[in-house]
């Protein structure tokens, strides 16, 4: 495979999908098995096991439902499932990222979670004239 590369398009997949390292963690535990349901107490206790508070899992479960990455069954199971080949690229891509630059892909995510924070808090910064 060759060197991850950061581009713009990774990058915002990551700010809208990957607020936080434990939801690339979910999302690669959830791809690792593609063709399996998963209960959701059981995704909850594997995340507990990685150190994720159950109320953040469940907020990480509703943004990649909400982001197409996930399908959820009539009995309220879930299975990995990327809306569109463009986004399962994307998926791959943080897959490899995880596994051959994990500190590089940290750093991105805590830095984009960090430059969203600052720009909600900015909107609100009152100006003086």
């Amino acid at each position: 495979m060759e060197d991850i590369d950061f581009s713009d398009e990774f990058c915002e997949f990551i700010q809208t999908c990957v607020p936080a390292v434990h939801a690339a963690e979910m999302l690669l535990l959830l791809r690792s098995r593609p063709q399996d349901w998963w209960d959701v107490p059981d995704v909850l206790q594997r995340m507990r096991a990685a150190g994720m508070a159950e109320p953040e899992a469940l907020r990480h479960l509703e943004l990649l439902q909400a982001r197409g990455l996930l399908a959820v069954g009539p009995d309220k199971r879930i299975q990995f499932r990327p809306a569109d080949e463009r986004t399962a690229a994307l998926v791959e891509k943080l897959a490899q990222a995880y596994t051959e630059r994990p500190v590089t892909l940290f750093r991105v995510i805590y830095a984009l979670r960090d430059t969203r924070v600052r720009s909600f808090a900015e909107a609100f910064r009152l100006r003086r004239k």
